[in-house]
């Protein structure tokens, strides 16, 4: 199969939002793009049916529609559509793993959800072998991505990340933008004192976080010569910090880890800020 970006569509204004979104990063990456709707009452396809008894008239319909929105804003882009009788889920999950790109509508903590936000996006991108970008509101989205100059990855700095950092720089590359590399670290309570905190330990600290960032991005400033990385040192906790620097970025990307058989999928606390609260698009990579 060839290389894909899917999107998954429910005929939210958040998974046309996400649509877009990833019409316009199949462009950048040269690949296709795959809408899909997937429910599992669609009707087998009869040989032949007139339109007026075609019980999946309006699924097709919503896919088209889209197809032919998105390929007048992209005419140089493929763009196919494809309707999966089976629980979203499942139906997405198989469609990530043929897929270069999974790309869903997202609402953050906004109280209304959408078909594929809460009980679908968050477990598909919790077990999905490969890369999901959750799209925030469309007003939200167009109004990020006039100012957005930047793609912003969090790092935790422990633990295997090549598969993010390759997802990031390769993202900033395609988008001719900045990388920033963000890391948070809680200051220590020795180090608070009745006026504030130690600078001293303050300086200690950045000084380390500094050092190990430059160990881990090293290799990748190296791989991805044209891409211009800043290092972002937040004395705050990881999860606070990954979302006040999504504030303008085009991208914000971080990393979980694999799925294991038999366990259980979650998604940690830092993920989980940068799903709702976070204010642009945001990739959760497996890693690990």
């Amino acid at each position: 199969m060839e290389p894909l970006v899917t999107v998954g569509l429910d005929g939210s204004p958040e998974s046309l939002a996400a649509a877009h979104w990833a019409a316009d990063e199949a462009e950048k990456r040269r690949l296709t793009l795959r809408l899909l709707h997937a429910w599992p009452m669609l009707a087998p396809e009869p040989a032949r049916a007139p339109s007026e008894v075609d019980q999946n008239y309006w699924a097709k319909r919503l896919v088209h529609t889209a197809r032919a929105e998105l390929q007048a804003g992209h005419p140089g882009l493929t763009v196919v559509g494809t309707l999966v009788a089976d629980d979203a889920r499942k139906a997405l999950l198989h469609a990530a793993s043929e897929s270069e790109l999974l790309v869903l509508g997202s609402r953050g903590l906004e109280s209304v959800e959408s078909y594929f936000l809460g009980e679908v996006s968050l477990p598909v991108a919790a077990r999905s072998d490969r890369p999901v970008v959750l799209v925030r509101s469309p007003g939200r989205a167009k109004a990020r991505a006039e100012t957005a100059g930047r793609v912003v990855v969090a790092l935790k700095l422990h633990g295997p990340s090549d598969s993010m950092l390759d997802f990031a720089f390769h993202s900033a590359a395609a988008r001719e933008v900045p990388l920033v590399a963000v890391h948070g670290r809680s200051v220590p309570l020795h180090a608070r004192v009745p006026w504030g905190v130690d600078h001293s330990v303050t300086e200690d600290m950045k000084r380390d976080a500094r050092d190990d960032l430059d160990r881990v991005l090293d290799p990748w400033r190296e791989k991805y010569p044209q891409v211009e990385v800043v290092d972002s040192i937040r004395l705050t906790s990881p999860a606070k910090a990954v979302v006040q620097a999504s504030e303008g970025a085009a991208l914000l990307v971080v990393g979980r880890h694999p799925h294991r058989h038999g366990v259980t999928p979650h998604l940690d606390h830092v993920v989980h800020a940068a799903l709702h609260h976070g204010r642009c698009p945001v990739a959760v990579v497996p890693h690990g």
